[in-house]
């Protein structure tokens, strides 16, 4: 009796461990097959930047050029101010993020960690701005950025991207996970809350700084319907605005807009593998170790 049941035992968990394996390879696959379909994009773009304009729509689809010509990248450099549109974006990204991170973080500190009279009330209206659409606040920030003599100039972009309701509500929750008996501690040994935020806050929010980072630099590297609005003269433009003009009314030059296209992705993969590592804690905890 003891035998029978014994062996019944042991074949329940044999099946149940074949459930458990079947059911991770499954996972695994549709892991992998997201994966490829989510980077095919990316590998046909590389391929059709090192090959000539007669190839890159051939089919079968050869993803390894026969020749690969580096020139494409030279000429994406030559023909027109590449370097400028290069170094506009990156101003405006790097400021832009910047000059989030200290909102964001000043913001989310006040709302999680100051009692003051309506402050989950102004919390939730401030954070509710996220429902608008852009294309209602176009105009009105259009005419705003008007008054102030900002249209055709950078620090139109830079000005209205330094203020995100994502970031406050980030850095909010990322604080309030921080024990207030900690902050007590520091006013308590004299700090003010300048200092408990610099010095104590500050370097807990490595996860949720490197996060922001990441989104914040992506936007303002990627946006393409801002500088459109905004930018007029060509010694302006950023990026997405300069690879237009490989773009005219009777050709496109698809090969010089491949290259001009992966020459444009590079930072935005630097900053992520730079700041993946706290990118992944900050998803992953939730509060202090």
């Amino acid at each position: 009796m003891n035998l029978a049941t014994e062996a019944s035992v042991y074949t329940a968990e044999v099946k149940k461990r074949k459930k458990i394996s079947i059911g991770k390879i499954v996972k695994y696959l549709v892991i992998i097959f997201v994966s490829i379909a989510m980077i095919l994009p990316f590998v046909w773009m590389l391929s059709a930047s090192l090959k000539a304009e007669t190839e890159i729509f051939g089919f079968p689809i050869k993803w390894i050029p026969e020749t690969f010509r580096w020139e494409n990248y030279k000429n994406v450099w030559t023909t027109v101010p590449f370097h400028l549109y290069y170094l506009n974006t990156l101003k405006i990204a790097v400021i832009t993020t910047i000059l989030v991170i200290i909102n964001s973080s000043l913001a989310g500190y006040a709302f999680a960690k100051i009692n003051f009279p309506e402050s989950n009330k102004l919390f939730f209206i401030y954070v509710a701005t996220m429902m608008i659409p852009y294309q209602v606040m176009m105009i009105p920030q259009f005419m705003l950025m008007s008054k102030l003599g900002l249209v055709n100039s950078h620090w139109s972009l830079i000005i209205l991207g330094m203020f995100n309701p994502f970031g406050v509500f980030l850095f909010r929750q990322f604080f309030l996970s921080i024990p207030d008996e900690l902050l007590e501690a520091a006013r308590i040994d004299g700090l003010t809350e300048f200092g408990i935020y610099w010095r104590i806050i500050m370097p807990l929010s490595k996860p949720a700084i490197a996060t922001l980072v990441i989104f914040s630099f992506m936007h303002s590297w990627n946006d393409f319907l801002g500088p459109l609005i905004y930018l007029t003269s060509d010694h302006l433009y950023t990026l997405q605005l300069g690879i237009q003009h490989f773009i005219t009314e009777y050709n496109t030059e698809y090969s010089l807009l491949m290259a001009a296209a992966v020459s444009a992705v590079i930072p935005t993969i630097i900053v992520y593998f730079l700041a993946q590592d706290h990118f992944i804690k900050g998803v992953a905890n939730t509060g202090i170790k």
